[in-house]
């Protein structure tokens, strides 16, 4: 037996096609399930793996070819995380890059928003403004709106504003670019210096060099967690450990 065939391969040390074995596929398989696309985890690259790997691949405007790159898996990644089930802030995104500046300590929470301030989400998945909110937290909530059940689509919004998906930093440019604060989409690292520093008191957005997400009037626009609520718009909090906030100047 030729040494590599006992190698205890992890996902992304080689190239993965039909007919191969281990943990590096079971692993695969994980995160395609975790992703949204439903797979048996029993370390074989079978049919069944393949459609499921061609079915992720279409999904996000991917070659689809049925084969995983190294680049393949690190979208793949991306999606599972930051587009799947909510995730904690310390594993959202993974490590951060090399020449990622340090973080600072979890930012204290916004100030607090009285009646008629605080946004709710309606059965449809759209968040309802409040009453007393400025009219250009207005525009960013109905911009919201616009993309807040679209499909989590690995580099989506950049590029083009209208696009069949977003990632996460595409979502929230998407949103405050039809308030008129944003003229070009940004990745989510990028936001670590924008705006103002710390937490505002009708936005504010939360961001590190591998996700981001934005509060607004209260509520969550996040694609982590979308899959499982069906919105971006979620009523729930999550830690802000890990993340830079900022907000907009006078908001």
């Amino acid at each position: 037996m030729q040494a590599s065939a006992k190698r205890n391969w992890k996902l992304g040390d080689r190239t993965l096609k039909q007919g191969h074995k281990g943990h590096d596929v079971k692993i695969l398989q994980g995160y395609l399930t975790r992703a949204g696309v439903e797979t048996d985890v029993d370390g074989v690259f079978g049919r069944g793996t393949k459609t499921a790997v061609r079915g992720f691949e279409q999904a996000q405007r991917r070659k689809v070819d049925g084969v995983v790159t190294k680049s393949d898996v690190a979208v793949l990644k991306d999606v599972a995380v930051n587009g799947g089930a909510v995730a904690t802030a310390a594993t959202t995104g993974g490590a951060l890059p090399k020449n990622q500046k340090p973080v600072p300590p979890p930012a204290p929470p916004p100030l607090a928003l009285g009646p008629g301030m605080v946004a709710t989400v309606g059965a449809d998945g759209f968040a309802v403004a409040p009453l007393l909110a400025p009219p250009v937290v207005q525009a960013v909530i109905a911009a919201g709106n616009e993309i807040a059940s679209k499909p989590y689509l690995y580099g989506g919004g950049h590029g083009k504003w209208n696009d069949s998906g977003y990632d996460c930093s595409g979502s929230v440019s998407y949103a405050l670019h039809g308030a008129g604060l944003l003229e070009t989409a940004m990745p989510s690292g990028s936001f670590t210096d924008w705006g103002e520093p710390g937490p505002g008191q009708w936005i504010t957005l939360y961001a590190n060099g591998g996700h981001i997400y934005m509060v607004v009037a209260g509520l969550r626009f996040d694609t982590s967690g979308r899959t499982r609520a069906g919105t971006r718009w979620q009523a729930d909090m999550r830690s802000s450990s890990g993340y830079t906030a900022v907000h907009p100047p006078g908001l």
